[in-house]
Order: structure tokens, then C-alpha cells, then sequence
């Protein structure tokens, strides 16, 4: 590939518009607003056609600033009809997406002899022609796209660092921000008009509909890594520009291998978008699918072992006598394969012991049984006392709740129980162990 100075305009376009969406993008994320720039994007349309009726002129600066007069009117509609109205966020925004779409539908017919409209600019923008509207800025011949894209994120970025504060307060917790004096509903109107802005610039280069895309899954993917804000804004705008400049290679690279010249830009690039929050959504280490099966089996595995040492100590405990490993597989609610692995790990560790056949606690094996058993007759004892119900009812139930030993969560058992010595079945409860 041989790169051209259009190449250069295109990637700068669609990193300009990424940037600029993500960054107020995160915010709408962390409030459980994502789908305002769905509901902006649509409305924006009786804009474009009240500004034709009003200057008779497809001029970009009319049509621009009715554009944005009608998203910010979608801001103000959606919040008020939420608060008044007594209906969610999201059925306020399709109440006045939709009425205002359907509006802008009629006015356009009325003016279809007048205005140009191509319904595929619409949907996904026309960036690969924005180099045919030149202007001079800085004694430079750039398109005029980049220089409303690159203002526009200029807003957006001085908005973000000189505000960070009352939009971190705001976004999480805004009674209490109201508590602090800040104005809840002012930084999110301004928030709603900047977002509003963003939408309608990036509009003519991207379209209605991959400008959503720009919007929501960089923040999203950087939610899946992190939780704290200005780490999520960076990681997201890291995601913005990757999927913009990986989006346009993509969109010429691809298509040969399947028979076709070239693919539209701006949809590759909401394409690799998705591609890398799928990818995210994997190998996220708190929250992606990887680690959470990883997590589970760990956490399985925990309980197995555990469920070992428990039957091993209640055989000696009951019967006085050691358990085999049919003893054991008896009592297993598992399955076998899992006996065998946690059996073998556990006598690598030291906590069981074999002599032939049989299976004996080691010191550290008795230990972490002992621990065992104060907290399965604990949560008996405070299960007895609350359900007032027979022994037989909640022992399957304490013997899954029994692996629930987080420090506070037992002593507020022992205290609900009153230190009693003994569980509801007679048999002591084992003191707290002295570390």
C-alpha cells in the first residue's frame, strides 16, 4: 500500500472523531446514559431541515447549528420528561428520539425537491471525501472536517481537565455532590450539549450510526480494565485511536482476500472497535470471561480440597476410625475426577497423610479442618436461631455456607449466637483458633 496524503486525512479524521466521542463517552457509560448519543444522533434531523427552511441554504454552518440547537432540545426533553414524567432514563430517550425523528422525517419530504440527503452518508458518514472540502486554516489548505473535528476535541479535552472534578463527583453520586455545592443538573446539561456537539461534528465524517459506536465501547472496554476514572479516560482514548487507524487499514487490506476492492472506512473502524472490546471481554483480568471461569475453578477447587478435609475429620470425629478413599468418595457431592486431583494436591501440601488405604489429617490438614468445623456449626447454630426450623433442614445448607470464612463475617456469627458452646445437633463447637 502506498501511503497518500487522503490516507493521512482519513485516519486523522476518524482518530479526531474517536477522541472526541470517547472522551465524553466514558462519562455517559458510568451514568447509564450510552444510548443518548443513539437518541442525539437520530434527533438531530428536523435540525438539519428547520435550518434549511429558515436560510433557505444547505450552507455547513446552518445546518450545523441546527443540528446541535435540536440535540441539546434532546438533552433537555429526555431529562425533563425522566424527572417529571416518573419513567426510566431509557424510555425518556425513546419517547423523544423517536418524535423528534419521525418530525424530522416529514420536513425532509416536504423539502425533498430542495435537499440532497443520501441516506448511506447518513447512516456511516462520507470520510473518505472529506478531502473534496478544502478551507484554508493557518495559511494551510486542510479539510474542513479536520478543522471542526479538532476544535471540537479541543472543547472536549479542556472540558474534562478543567472540570474532572465536578464530573467525577457528579457522575457517581450526585446528591452528593449537590451536598457539596456542585451543580448536578448544570455539569450534566453541559455534559448533554457537549455530547450534542460532538455527535453532529462527527456526524458528516462517520455517520448516525458508527458515531454511537465511537461513543460507547472505547469507554466500555476501558471499564472492563479498570475502575478508576482518569486511568478508564486514557486507556479509552488508547482504544480510540487504535481502532481508528487499525479501522482504515483494515477497510483496504481485507476486502481483497474476499473479492472485493475496498470496504467504507468509518464502518471498519467501529468494526475493529467491537473486535477489540470482544477481545477485552476475554482476557479482561477482573471481569472478562478468562479470568472469571479461571476464578470459579480456583474457587471450586478451594471448596473440594476443603470438602476433603471435612469428611476425613468428621469420620475420626463420628466413627474413630480413619477414612478410605471409598470412605470418602461416599460422602463426595463431587465429581470423583475432583476427589482424586484435590486428594493428591492435598498430600502435596502437606495437610493429609496416607498409610495404605487410609487417609489421616496432617497437623495443618487438622488445623484448616478444625476452622471448618467452627464455621459449618456456627452458621448451624445462627441458622437454627433464625429459621427456628428442625436440625435436618439447613445442614445441607451450612455445609455449603461453611467455606464463607472471612474473619468478620465469623465473628458476627459467634456473636448472633451468643457464644454458645454447641450447635443445635449437641456437638461443640470449636473455639476460635489463637494465630
Amino acid at each position: 500500500m502506498e501511503w497518500t496524503v487522503l490516507d493521512f486525512w482519513i485516519v486523522s479524521a476518524g482518530i479526531l472523531a474517536s477522541l472526541s466521542c470517547a472522551l465524553l463517552g466514558n462519562f455517559l457509560v458510568l451514568k447509564k446514559m450510552s444510548m443518548m448519543g443513539d437518541a442525539i444522533s437520530h434527533s438531530v434531523l428536523p435540525g438539519l431541515a428547520i435550518a434549511f427552511f429558515l436560510t433557505s441554504s444547505k450552507a455547513s454552518f446552518s445546518m450545523f447549528l441546527g443540528a446541535v440547537v435540536l440535540g441539546v432540545v434532546t438533552s433537555i426533553l429526555t431529562q425533563w420528561i425522566h424527572k417529571h414524567g416518573h419513567v426510566d432514563q431509557g424510555a425518556s430517550m425513546g419517547v423523544v428520539f423517536t418524535i423528534l425523528f419521525a418530525i424530522g422525517l416529514v420536513l425532509i419530504v416536504q423539502a425533498a425537491d430542495s435537499v440532497e440527503l443520501d441516506p448511506e452518508c447518513v447512516l456511516y458518514g462520507a470520510v473518505e471525501y472529506i478531502a473534496l472540502d478544502m478551507i484554508t486554516f493557518v495559511d494551510l489548505e486542510v479539510p474542513r472536517a479536520i478543522v471542526v473535528l479538532s476544535l471540537v476535541f479541543l472543547l472536549n479535552s479542556c472540558f474534562v481537565l478543567l472540570f474532572f472534578k465536578e464530573l467525577r463527583i457528579t457522575t457517581f453520586d450526585t446528591q452528593y455532590a449537590t451536598s457539596l455545592g456542585f451543580n448536578s443538573d448544570l455539569m450534566h446539561y453541559a455534559l448533554m450539549g457537549l455530547t450534542a456537539l460532538t455527535v453532529v461534528a462527527a456526524f458528516e465524517s462517520v455517520g448516525s450510526i458508527i458515531v454511537i459506536a465511537m461513543l460507547i465501547v472505547p469507554g466500555s472496554t476501558a471499564y472492563l480494565l479498570t475502575d478508576k476514572l482518569s486511568l478508564m479516560i486514557l486507556l479509552s482514548m488508547f482504544f480510540a485511536i487504535l481502532s481508528a487507524v487499525l479501522g482504515h487499514f483494515s477497510a483496504i487490506f481485507f476486502p481483497p482476500f474476499f473479492g472485493f476492492p475496498d470496504t467504507n472506512t468509518s464502518g471498519m473502524m467501529a468494526t475493529l472497535s467491537g473486535v477489540i472490546f470482544f477481545l477485552v471481554v476475554i482476557i479482561s483480568p477482573r471481569y472478562g470471561l478468562f479470568s472469571s471461569l479461571l476464578n470459579k475453578t480456583v474457587t471450586r477447587f478451594r471448596v473440594v480440597q476443603e470438602d476433603v478435609l471435612s469428611i476425613i475429620y468428621r469420620t475420626k470425629e463420628e466413627n474413630n476410625f480413619d477414612a478410605t478413599k471409598e470412605h470418602i468418595l461416599l460422602y463426595f457431592i463431587h465429581h470423583p475426577l475432583w476427589l482424586s486431583i484435590a486428594m493428591k494436591f492435598l498430600e502435596f501440601k502437606k495437610k493429609i497423610d496416607r498409610r495404605g488405604d487410609v487417609y489421616f489429617l496432617t497437623a495443618a490438614g487438622n488445623s484448616e479442618s478444625i476452622a471448618l468445623m467452627r464455621s459449618h456449626r456456627l452458621w448451624e447454630s445462627y441458622l437454627s436461631s433464625e429459621i427456628q426450623a428442625p436440625y435436618s433442614h439447613f445442614h445441607d445448607t451450612a455445609d455449603r455456607l461453611e467455606h464463607i470464612r472471612d474473619a468478620d463475617i465469623q465473628e458476627t456469627l459467634d456473636l448472633e449466637v451468643q457464644d454458645s458452646e454447641f450447635d443445635p445437633s449437641g456437638k461443640k463447637i470449636p473455639p476460635e483458633s489463637k494465630k
